[in-house]
């Protein structure tokens, strides 16, 4: 979304190895599944957990040619990261363990499961369909359950483990034309508290209470330039800049940066809690 000035093909190539470079190894020798990772928020947060030394596993729905070439472009910027990328719909329960179970398949185990695919439908509540309705809780709330449930029965096995649910600021705040992405968003943070408490409860059952155990939290982006935000008009986008107290749109690295500190061993005595990366617009 922001203007950025000409730069030499020097500085260019400078840029681009430092975005490419490892920055840490807070996350090295962990697998992560990011559902809706090949693309926006999902895209930087996958960069964002390989900067940090970890293999990534990245979920989309249909576009097979954008999911690849995604891939690609992961694998030369972080050669050291083993990336892969499956097919689901987050709506269908026996997808979502599938694409769980293929995912620890290939990488050999799963440490952090990232719940970020979501989709919009968006009418007044007297204008919305049952379809409206339906499509948009199965894929963005039990999805998340779907995918929730397969990944915690691993991670108990293994007594560790990180989910993260990307929600909103919707969620928290409410939209009018978007009763069931708000009703969505707002259903994972019950879902967040809940798992979290079970994951503590069954660990300390087990006698496992030592080390970096099971954590689960949630992130509420704002605002955030993406993609998405292309075809909105500018008067349009103005008019949201001016309801954020920061004055701006945040940037999709902002949120990736807050999941990869979520996800590290260090992250081991925050769970169950809710992170706002909004500018401001909900306090």
């Amino acid at each position: 979304m922001r203007h950025e000035g000409a730069v030499g093909e020097e500085d260019a190539m400078t840029a681009t190895q430092a975005r490419s470079a490892r920055a840490g190894d807070k996350l090295l020798g962990r697998v992560a599944f990011v559902t809706g990772g090949t693309r926006g928020i999902g895209a930087a947060i996958c960069r964002s957990l390989g900067k940090q030394g970890a293999d990534v596993a990245a979920g989309y729905s249909g576009n097979q040619e954008r999911a690849e070439m995604f891939a690609q472009d992961f694998a030369g910027a972080y050669p050291e990261s083993h990336m892969s990328v499956h097919r689901g719909d987050i709506a269908d329960p026996d997808d979502c363990r599938r694409t769980v179970d293929e995912v620890i398949e290939q990488h050999g185990r799963l440490d952090i499961l990232v719940n970020n695919a979501g989709i919009t439908a968006d009418r007044t509540v007297l204008k919305m369909t049952d379809e409206d309705w339906r499509r948009v809780i199965d894929v963005n709330l039990s999805g998340a359950f779907y995918l929730s449930q397969a990944a915690l029965r691993h991670m108990l096995d293994r007594g560790s483990g990180r989910i993260v649910m990307i929600s909103s600021v919707i969620g928290e705040t409410g939209g009018i034309g978007q009763v069931n992405y708000a009703s969505a968003k707002a259903g994972l943070f019950g879902l967040t508290k809940t798992l979290a408490r079970e994951a503590a409860m069954q660990l300390q059952r087990a006698g496992n209470t030592d080390g970096i155990g099971i954590t689960v939290n949630a992130v509420t982006p704002g605002y955030t330039a993406t993609e998405m935000l292309d075809s909105v008009p500018e008067k349009v986008l103005d008019g949201l800049r001016a309801k954020i107290p920061l004055g701006r749109l945040g940037d999709p690295e902002e949120i990736a940066r807050v999941v990869h500190f979520l996800s590290a061993d260090a992250s081991a005595y925050i769970t169950g809690q809710v992170w706002g990366v909004n500018g401001g617009l909900d306090m």
